[in-house]
């Protein structure tokens, strides 16, 4: 069909990038409600990151089925379905009691959200003109990195007036006004529809091998990690699933993981790149504002404030992308973006515990301003020789490994912060002893300004608890730093021309 053009192209546009919208909203709102989530349902804030976790590998796990989903249900009808689904999910969430039932809940959102992501790059790439696919592509990254900007603000301010529940009912009028507008203008423009069999067992090994690789990494620290038989236990069952999946999808006729898209240099090199940055990415904006609320005593809004700088700088820069993709060699631009990443993670790094909050805000600020140089870039150049027809499932398979290394970035990142928490706590104490002049002199003072001794003993103890905390940040972005600069390198690797051309012209 002839692509589509003037004011319901708009709303497409518009329709599409509501349902992109919420999607992303729905992660970074929680992050920095966490604690409030944690502190309601009686958990820990450990335990609290599930909330995010949960809804991330359910999502990921879904993701690969949406070219098999997509061609037998069509690709339009699929959106709105999952886009539908995600709302009433949502509303599930925000009624949960419990952490148990709150986790549930976001597995099944996860679940039906899993299709939105990929089907909405793909339906804007086939409804758009030839000439102006790149703008769909900065179009479509603007609103993903908008979501950012809004989320911490409104999840702080939500946490801190109304009640957690309201950062997932927010999702209602959203996702209606997504449903509407896209069932409105597509619904004459269905995808072909064929009906192929479903690949059981490779959604089973790939349901085992993610899902227990997550409880691995979220519950690991908790058990003492491979001091516990549970954990041996699902890292056996993981490794040979894994393993298994890999074998088996190389020979299916129909698999759930098209892994022959891996013959294709620039997916392969622009996936390893996407999702590896977006896992480390994503570890350091869930660190940072649970560290501000932790440690630096920032309400959740105030947290959510000094972080949503990062989306400023994206809003403006994306739609401009779309102008220069054409014009510029991308691997610059995604090497700026990755250049940016590693700078400002240094940055970061270098923190001490008397950083002001505009400090936090400029340095996240500036970071913003690499988000679009890597996102948008990123993808054009890896589903730049995939034909029109390919193009649901290499999004779906290249989603799926970002959301996953999303989440897998989560867990890691949390439980290498209490680590390293733990050693500059262990380094620190060891410096710190009855006899220590420095330490004398610090009670006295204490003493002198009213504290009584039991009490000046326990500041310094919390005293040292923040600074081994501020060690253990400074400690995750300066590696972080190290991985960005490894990406900026990386995406040499890939060959040109980038552009993403249609089945067609393919071929």
């Amino acid at each position: 069909m002839p692509p589509i053009k003037g004011l319901e192209l708009i709303i497409l546009t518009v329709a599409v990038s509501l349902g992109i919208f919420m999607n992303v909203l729905d992660t970074s709102i929680a992050n920095v409600a966490i604690p409030s989530i944690a502190g309601d349902l009686a958990v820990s804030p450990d335990e609290g990151t599930w909330v995010i976790t949960s809804f991330t590998v359910s999502m990921a796990i879904v993701l690969p089925l949406t070219g098999w989903l997509g061609r037998r249900f069509g690709e339009v009808r699929l959106f709105v379905i999952s886009t539908a689904l995600f709302t009433i999910t949502s509303v599930l969430c925000g009624l949960s009691t419990n952490l148990a039932s709150l986790i549930f809940f976001r597995v099944l959102q996860g679940a039906v959200a899993g299709p939105m992501i990929p089907l909405s790059q793909s339906l804007l790439l086939e409804n758009y003109p030839e000439d102006k696919k790149g703008l769909a592509m900065a179009l479509w990254a603007t609103v993903a990195v908008a979501a950012p900007v809004l989320g911490p603000i409104l999840g702080g301010y939500i946490t801190d007036n109304l009640q957690w529940p309201w950062i997932f009912y927010i999702n209602l009028p959203v996702g209606i006004g997504s449903v509407i507008a896209t069932w409105f203008i597509l619904r004459k423009r269905e995808t072909s529809i064929s009906k192929q069999p479903i690949d059981f067992v490779g959604l089973i090994l790939l349901a085992a091998g993610v899902g227990c690789l997550q409880v691995l990494l979220d519950r690991g620290k908790d058990l003492d990690w491979f001091n516990s038989s549970f954990i041996t236990l699902l890292a056996c069952i993981s490794a040979i699933s894994i393993c298994s999946l890999l074998i088996w999808e190389s020979t299916e006729k129909n698999p759930i993981l098209d892994l022959a898209l891996f013959k294709q240099r620039n997916f392969t090199i622009g996936t390893i790149a996407l999702s590896l940055g977006f896992g480390t990415y994503f570890g350091t904006v869930v660190i940072l504002p649970l560290w501000l609320q932790t440690q630096m005593g920032y309400t959740p809004t105030w947290a959510g404030v000094t972080t949503a700088t990062l989306g400023i700088l994206p809003v403006i820069v994306s739609p401009w992308m779309g102008a220069i993709m054409n014009k510029v060699d991308l691997r610059y631009l995604t090497s700026l973006g990755f250049f940016v990443f590693a700078a400002c993670s240094v940055w970061i790094g270098c923190f001490n515990t008397n950083v002001s909050a505009g400090d936090v805000a400029l340095a996240r600020f500036i970071q913003g301003f690499g988000a679009p140089f890597f996102f948008i870039p990123t993808l054009s150049i890896l589903l730049s020789k995939i034909p029109n027809h390919e193009l649901a499932s290499a999004a779906g398979l290249s989603n799926f490994l970002r959301i996953l290394m999303g989440s897998f970035g989560t867990s890691i990142s949390v439980t290498a912060w209490d680590r390293r928490e733990r050693l500059h706590q262990s380094q620190i104490v060891e410096q710190i002893t009855s006899y220590s002049p420095n330490l004398q002199s610090v009670v006295q003072k204490l003493q002198d300004q009213g504290f009584p001794l039991p009490a000046s003993y326990a500041t310094v103890h919390e005293w040292a608890i923040n600074q081994s905390y501020m060690l253990a940040t400074n400690d995750i972005f300066l590696f972080c730093s190290g991985i960005f600069l490894f990406l900026m390198f990386l995406i040499w690797l890939t060959r040109p021309p980038f552009l993403v051309k249609s089945a067609a012209a393919v071929g």
